[in-house]
């Protein structure tokens, strides 16, 4: 009995293993069918490399240029208080549209209402004390002209009566001298009032303009106590209500100017070349899911240190009040870097060493590899200077395989190549 289960386990044993490398055949026939008959096997059964090729011709090298940026108002103005104290109107609304000169806040002015008042009486005091000091300088002057015109009429008759022998020599000297004291003095006087000179009334002016100084001051503080808009737009911020006290410098509203909106783009340098203001540059804004027309108004002259590009303001049409401040723009440009000249895919060259090559393939559909001298390059093709001619035909893909006399299979199906 146990002889008899020995033989059926041997049998069973047997089968497995018959079954087994019956199946790792069936596995290496079906490997071997899809490497060689799915692969590319020509009749003569040898194996050849699959490609696409393209004819090389002349056409424009282009780069698509892609600009980001966000859209930016014509004006914005924050008002804020010059001088603290307490509000006693708000006259604007959030969301209001305003004009240039509309009055939008008012501040407690009272105390400033007193210091124009003071002020002005100091100015008025000021100015009687210059007119007094002026007319004070004219009556000098009157006295000193009567006092010279005396002296010299007293002069004038003694000199015709000393003629005479009428008075002694002393008397005639004595005249003479009050006649020069009196010149002397009126001539002092002449002078300060043509040289504008005269110390009091001098004092005098100098206080009344330091007096009209400190009203100016205090008229320019109680204007500035009403906050205005100095432009046309809309409230776009607003933190104060009436009642509250401000300090100096508090930004209390914001007015918006939608009119006109701009974009700022940073542009690189070496894509720069391709803009100039006053061309047009459609411009997408992604939440509207609209196009609008833009035209380029400004160039920076120069390159920004820090980001190493130049900023680029687009300005764009907003007749109808679509656009906000904020926005997402987005822009793009065609710019063709080179037109008409001989050009390959950028997928056909490969580089190697420092050295460009192209693999050409012959009217036997063998590969030749070739250098080839590249010159500018655009986004999907590079310009070729030197080592082909239009019309050849050249491999695009499979490359890394392809070596000289390397026979190919040039595929015409759009199927890919292995």
């Amino acid at each position: 009995m146990i002889k008899i289960l020995d033989n059926v386990l041997k049998t069973k044993r047997k089968r497995l293993l018959f079954i087994g490398i019956i199946m790792i055949i069936c596995i290496l026939a079906i490997g071997i069918y899809r490497l060689v008959y799915q692969k590319g096997v020509v009749s003569d059964k040898k194996l050849v490399t699959a490609i696409h090729a393209i004819d090389v011709k002349k056409e424009d090298i282009v780069k698509n240029i892609s600009l980001v940026g966000q859209t930016i108002p014509k004006e914005q103005v924050d008002v804020a208080a010059k001088y603290a104290g307490r509000i006693d109107s708000v006259d604007a609304e959030l969301g209001q549209k305003v004009t240039a000169g509309q009055v939008l806040i008012r501040e407690d002015s009272n105390d400033a209402a007193l210091s124009v008042d003071v002020n002005r009486h100091a100015y008025n005091q000021a100015a009687a004390d210059e007119q007094t000091a002026q007319a004070q300088l004219d009556a000098n002057y009157n006295k000193a002209k009567a006092d010279y015109d005396k002296a010299l009429a007293t002069y004038q008759r003694n000199s015709q009566v000393y003629a005479v022998g009428g008075i002694s020599a002393d008397d005639m000297d004595a005249a003479r001298q009050q006649m020069q004291d009196a010149e002397a003095a009126l001539s002092a006087i002449e002078n300060q009032m043509n040289a504008g000179t005269a110390s009091s009334v001098l004092s005098a002016q100098e206080n009344m303009a330091k007096a009209r100084s400190s009203l100016t001051a205090a008229q320019r503080q109680e204007n500035d106590m009403t906050l205005i808009s100095s432009i046309d737009g809309t409230v776009g911020y607003r933190q104060v209500e009436a009642g509250d006290m401000v300090t100096v410098g508090q930004k209390l509203m914001s007015i918006y100017d939608n009119s006109s909106i701009y974009v700022d783009y940073q542009v690189s340098e070496e894509d720069l070349p391709a803009f100039s203001v006053g061309m047009s540059l459609p411009v997408n804004i992604e939440s509207l899911h609209d196009t609008f027309n833009g035209s380029v108004i400004y160039i920076s002259p120069t390159i920004d240190a820090t980001s190493m590009t130049y900023i680029l303001r687009v300005s764009l049409d907003n007749a109808n009040e679509a656009l906000k401040g904020g926005m997402f723009a987005r822009a793009a440009l065609k710019s063709v870097l080179r037109s008409d000249v001989l050009a390959v895919p950028k997928a056909a060259v490969l580089a190697k060493n420092g050295k460009n090559y192209v693999f050409v393939i012959k009217a036997d559909n063998t590969a030749e590899r070739r250098e080839v001298t590249v010159g500018t390059a655009g986004d999907d093709a590079v310009e070729i200077l030197g080592g082909l001619s239009g019309g050849e035909n050249i491999a695009v893909d499979n490359l890394s395989r392809l070596r000289d006399g390397l026979k190919v299979d040039v595929l015409t199906d759009g199927s890919d190549a292995a």
